[in-house]
């Protein structure tokens, strides 16, 4: 007769119930950022409730259309700069270049990556600077689907301006692939109607000693929530992200910012500014960092800032920062929300300057540090006209 083996209880002790460690069907929390789930078919993902982690801070009833509605993801009609070195076409969505750079880590992504049905590919080949401009502004009310691919070829330098304007509810994914040696820098400039909804997810691949620059502008639209991550996939990688936003009365601009380490000697630099003014003014900036276990070396550092200018505001500011090797250059992370600085105004006052105007100086230099990255003339001055736009609105 064969035995039975049991375990016996302790004294009457049971796992608890919460995390789920020894269930059948695991509910561990996930550990480590890149760790999570990932998919390209939006029924994978469970149901948004809002209280997720990834959620609980976006007004998920504002966006749920474009998280669980049907999307047109048909191609729009844009405007391109002809530009040497560089091409802009659509592409069918079983083309090789697509999903190279990454892969949707929540719902609202998988229903855009199901939902387009070409691509809008941009490569760019030359090895002499290029400034690149692919502008939007009649997407309409509808709900829509968008997908954007940006390659960089070998030793290739260019700038890519993606410039969106007018009414939109859009969802979207845009894939940025650097390849080896190769210098890009991408602006996203989000400039929409005040009623418009912009959810975007932004996966970017950067090579063996090569240099991105992602520089995202959010002025304009009721709900923008724009997630960037970046993998540094090759040994001498670089990437520095930055980010402007102003979030009037009523506006929710939210971005998530993700750098992977995952090779030895890469460096990053996160930085990210907002300003915040009148009833109802919400901004989220959350930054993850992860460093591999092979990334020795890594040298790292994510900061933002927000100024508080009125009340009745609210910015959510969390860094997070995983560090999975002891061998690195550099890490660290800052956070800092406040309000004027007294002193500032005291100084520009004491100057026969009026209060109004010194608010709005100490705001403007407050945000043109990072206006002044992007580095493109005519849209550096344009940005610098839209923040001195917004700042009339300042008491």
């Amino acid at each position: 007769m064969s035995a039975v083996t049991t375990t016996p209880e302790q004294h009457g002790i049971k796992a608890h119930s919460d995390g789920g460690w020894d269930a059948a069907e695991k509910v561990v929390p996930v550990q480590t950022r890149s760790d999570r789930f990932t998919s390209f078919v939006h029924g994978d993902f469970p149901e948004v409730s809002g209280r997720e982690a990834d959620w609980k801070l976006t007004p998920v009833e504002l966006v749920r259309p474009l998280i669980d509605g049907a999307l047109d993801g048909s191609p729009y009609d844009y405007t391109a700069t002809d530009v040497a070195g560089a091409t802009v076409e659509w592409i069918d969505r079983d083309s090789a270049r697509v999903g190279i750079a990454g892969t949707p880590e929540e719902r609202a992504s998988a229903n855009a990556w199901t939902s387009f049905e070409k691509a809008l590919s941009i490569t760019v080949t030359g090895e002499d600077a290029a400034e690149l401009t692919v502008a939007r502004d009649s997407l309409g009310t509808g709900l829509r689907a968008g997908h954007t691919i940006i390659t960089a070829r070998a030793n290739s330098v260019a700038t890519v301006v993606l410039q969106n304007g007018g009414a939109a509810q859009l969802s979207e994914n845009v894939e940025i692939v650097v390849e080896d040696g190769a210098h890009l820098t991408v602006i996203s400039v989000q400039e929409w109607d005040d009623a418009s909804i912009h959810l975007a997810s932004h996966f970017a691949r950067v090579g063996r000693d090569a240099r991105l620059r992602h520089i995202i502008v959010s002025l304009g639209g009721k709900v923008v929530r724009i997630n960037p991550s970046t993998h540094l996939v090759d040994q001498g990688a670089d990437a520095e992200l930055f980010g402007v936003y102003f979030a009037d009365a009523g506006q929710h601009l939210e971005h998530r910012v993700y750098v992977n380490h995952v090779a030895p000697n890469t460096r990053s630099r996160v930085t990210y500014k907002g300003a915040l003014n009148g009833e109802g003014a919400h901004t989220v900036w959350v930054g993850d960092v992860l460093i591999g276990p092979k990334a020795a070396g890594t040298d790292t550092y994510e900061q933002n800032r927000n100024l508080v200018l009125s009340e009745g505001t609210r910015a959510d500011s969390i860094p997070n920062l995983e560090i999975q090797t002891g061998d690195i250059a550099g890490a660290g992370h800052a956070s800092a929300t406040g309000r004027f600085d007294d002193e500032q105004l005291f100084y520009l006052m004491a100057r026969g300057i009026t209060e109004r105007e010194a608010r709005r100086l100490v705001v403007l230099g407050f945000l043109s540090e990072i206006v002044q990255k992007v580095g493109v003339g005519e849209l550096h001055t344009r940005l610098q006209a839209a923040i001195e736009a917004e700042l009339r609105g300042v008491a």
